[in-house]
């Protein structure tokens, strides 16, 4: 798998293999990424965030592309071994922070505030993108983008109302879905933090997930 754009373009990924790790394809991936820049996203002042992250494929991508950080939420150690080994080999240790855990437990007691991205591309057939949508509001900067892949058929569920619809794709089997955040004025989603907040509370998560 390579990275398709921006400055790391054409650098080779390491991926997970086995059951439930589905990469996504280079086709997808373009796809998406085209649906975010149409939509006018800022690169240079977007804060990431990748629930499961797999590869992290697409944290690395959205980097290439102009991101100052991103944090990577992976709970499977096979996975957690892969991101650690990318992170490593494309030099990426001061943009990109790796978190051990499950995301919906990360989502539930992080304080992590200010992400203008998210991408959740969870396994099929396991239901998480109506709970992970939920909890997510609190954590966005304001006009943040929420993306998703999930199966064709599957059924989404209700999401929060200030989560406003931008795009919905199919290719193959797999159906994309783009939302935007509208936090009618909340100050508490007007402006992201400093950019070393994020990288400090990922430090703290991942020691915290390493020692239980």
């Amino acid at each position: 798998m390579r990275i398709i754009s921006g400055t790391l373009r054409g650098r080779v990924l390491k991926t997970a293999r086995g059951e439930g790790f589905r990469p996504a394809m280079g086709r997808t991936r373009e796809a998406l990424f085209s649906l975010l820049t149409a939509r006018g996203i800022d690169w240079p002042r977007t804060r990431v965030l990748d629930l499961f992250a797999g590869s992290g494929s697409l944290a690395f991508e959205a980097v290439s592309r102009g991101a100052p950080e991103a944090l990577v939420v992976e709970k499977a150690e096979e996975a957690v071994r892969c991101l650690r080994r990318n992170i490593a080999d494309l030099c990426l240790e001061g943009k990109v922070s790796l978190v051990r855990d499950d995301a919906l437990r990360f989502l539930r007691r992080t304080s992590v505030t200010g992400i203008g991205l998210v991408f959740l591309d969870p396994p099929y057939r396991e239901n998480f993108i109506a709970p992970c949508l939920a909890l997510l509001p609190p954590h966005l900067a304001a006009d943040a983008f929420v993306t998703a892949e999930i199966e064709k058929e599957a059924e989404l569920g209700a999401t929060p109302d200030c989560l406003a619809p931008e795009a919905e794709r199919l290719f193959g089997r797999t159906r994309v879905l783009v939302w935007r955040f509208r936090s009618g004025g909340d100050p508490q989603h007007s402006d992201p933090p400093a950019s070393a907040a994020l990288c400090m509370e990922s430090r703290c998560v991942l020691e915290g997930n390493m020692t239980s």
